[in-house]
């Protein structure tokens, strides 16, 4: 009742004759899968660089998992499944490489050229960036996958700000006022955000074990997650400790889902919202974690924080990621002239904010790999030889 119908859709900026075997949001997901950003996800990291090994999430198996916790949300729910699922494949395509601390680093270096924004660099690839198409730039999605994506967070403009404050990939998007900036996005787009969080909550608890920065038993007085992983011994008592990490982390995504569904469940009764304009136009989101799962994924988070996130072996991590960038983006905004020629033409007669933006979407491309071996081959003389 209250999902996106693809036979509404507001359609595209660039107006295409209607496929004859997929919807637009079907389309949607396949331009995400095709394009070129999406690939380059596979050596990107969130936590871990990818040469750490290769049994960490990647951003792409990241987007993966997001995208399909995000369509059996979708399903349970009534929602379009082929619209949450391209929201969940494209969320993370402005990430820059080396996880959080790269978008930290560019957003540092970029502090005097209007910043750095991962959501608004994702509006940037998909709009601009990714050049597939010979009648327009970008991927041309529907306008609900655009809203989507650039309220991922929630409503882009609120009571303490206005356009002039949003960060300049968003405001560089010629018809960004269009995207209804004070409300929230769809139905299908707050379902993908929130499977963004189960996912990474407890798959954030895999990799970290598994790294060695803590163990089940560091977690087992945490609310809810202790409960979760005290099930699994109590009921396997002669699990090997790597499949009772896999059990744990199973049971517990579904205990986040189940919640999502109940809550959200409870609010369409509440605000019995008719359509997907309904659901923007509510005062606070439909799809919701309850108060209590929202008070143990906070007590998660700060676990995570600090025995993970402030472990020394991830802080030398990002140190050396924030070193490799800044001193990337310094090069290239000195000498534009070592950028590959398709990105030197515009940047040796470009003015110096549009300089650093093109250098920034040269970096914020990279993968890991790429950026680290980058790096070694400008700065490390031991490479000319």
């Amino acid at each position: 009742m209250y999902a996106t119908r693809w036979e509404d859709s507001r359609g595209r900026y660039v107006d295409e004759p209607l496929s004859a075997t997929r919807t637009p949001f079907q389309r949607d997901r396949d331009r995400i899968i095709h394009a070129s950003a999406f690939r380059r996800l596979k050596q990107k990291t969130q936590v871990f660089v990818a040469h750490e090994g290769d049994h960490y999430r990647t951003r792409l198996t990241h987007s993966l998992e997001v995208a399909q916790i995000a369509r059996s949300v979708a399903r349970t729910l009534g929602l379009d499944e082929d619209l949450a699922e391209a929201m969940a494949l494209a969320h993370d395509l402005g990430h820059p490489p080396f996880g959080h601390a790269g978008e930290d680093q560019l957003d540092e270096c970029m502090a005097q050229y209007e910043g750095f924004d991962h959501n608004a660099q994702t509006l940037r690839v998909v709009t601009k960036m990714e050049e597939r198409y010979p009648n327009f730039d970008g991927l041309n999605l529907t306008w609900e996958m655009l809203e989507g994506l650039c309220k991922h967070n929630g409503p882009l403009i609120t009571a303490d700000n206005s356009i002039d404050d949003l960060p300049a990939a968003f405001r560089d998007f010629p018809w960004l006022e269009q995207l209804e900036l004070e409300q929230f996005a769809g139905p299908e787009a707050q379902v993908a955000a929130l499977a963004d969080d189960i996912a990474y909550n407890n798959h954030d608890i895999d990799d970290g074990i598994t790294a060695g920065l803590f163990t089940i038993e560091d977690m087992l007085e945490l609310p809810l997650v202790g409960d979760i992983f005290r099930s699994v011994q109590e009921d396997h008592p002669f699990l090997d400790p790597q499949r009772t990490v896999y059990e744990g982390v199973r049971r517990l995504i579904g205990h986040w889902i189940n919640d999502l569904v109940t809550e959200t469940q409870r609010r369409v009764d509440a605000y019995k919202p008719q359509s997907a304009a309904d659901v923007r136009s509510m005062p606070v989101p439909l799809v919701a974690f309850s108060d209590a799962l929202e008070r143990d994924q906070r007590a998660l988070r700060a676990f995570l924080y600090e025995r993970m996130y402030k472990h020394y072996k991830v802080n030398r991590m990002r140190s050396q990621a924030k070193r490799i960038l800044r001193e990337l983006f310094d090069l290239f905004m000195a000498e534009p002239e070592t950028l590959p020629d398709l990105w030197r033409r515009d940047a040796e007669q470009a003015t110096p904010v549009r300089r650093a933006r093109l250098v920034c979407d040269y970096l914020a491309g990279m993968t890991d790999n790429y950026a680290i071996d980058l790096h070694r081959r400008l700065f490390s003389m031991e490479s000319m030889l």
